[in-house]
């Protein structure tokens, strides 16, 4: 996604040799127009959104789709950023929301489709010790059956799920993003896990059958 073709405003115009602007000051340049800077951010925080996104949604397509629309959102609403967070929370927030819309839009088309990434044993850590995958195989076989368990979940069950056990984000900084009490994250993140353990000992089960 390339914001300047989305809008054309005025260049951040950074010298050779000069320290690279911090967020502050792109958020600033952003603010009055400059699409160079808001490509600067977008370059610094899109391939983490995306991974993201993409354990939310589980196709790689439809993840492209929404961080695209995500930034499209953020560059068209950058002046009402109030800067009472980081960009990434920000973002993340806006991706979120435009993530789970979609989700419950296309379930049924979701569910029908392969789940592939360049790398896709970087999610096996959710719930599977480094210690038990042998070989890269291995990994790439677990790694599936977790976003395939994930993908049983509700929308709001993953969100938590993909930001406290993949993100490590704060409790403070997943309730600001969800917009709901430090109490519920922790409830419902609870039952995300319980969920996610039962979906995975059935599916455990199911292939000791299909063996057996």
């Amino acid at each position: 996604m390339d914001p300047v073709a989305i809008h054309a405003g005025k260049s951040s115009g950074s010298s050779p040799g000069a320290e690279p602007p911090g967020e502050h000051e792109l958020i600033q340049k952003a603010k009055l127009g400059d699409s160079e800077a808001f490509c600067l951010l977008v370059s610094q925080h899109q391939t983490r959104l995306f991974n993201t996104i993409y354990h939310v949604l589980g196709h790689v397509e439809d993840s492209q789709d929404v961080v695209q629309e995500a930034f499209l959102n953020a560059f068209l609403c950058i002046t009402q950023f109030k800067e009472d967070s980081r960009f990434y929370t920000w973002i993340y927030r806006i991706a979120l929301n435009v993530a789970i819309s979609h989700r419950r839009k296309s379930m049924h088309r979701l569910n029908s489709r392969m789940r592939t990434l360049d790398d896709p044993a970087g999610g096996a850590s959710l719930a599977v010790s480094a210690s038990r995958v042998e070989s890269g195989i291995e990994a790439l076989d677990e790694a599936m059956r977790i976003q395939s368990a994930l993908e049983r979940l509700s929308p709001d069950h993953r969100a938590v799920l993909v930001m406290k056990d993949m993100e490590e984000m704060r409790y403070e900084s997943m309730a600001e993003v969800l917009e709901i009490p430090i109490g519920t994250v922790r409830s419902r993140l609870h039952r995300a896990r319980l969920e996610l353990r039962v979906i995975l000992e059935s599916q455990s089960e199911t292939g000791k059958g299909v063996e057996e």
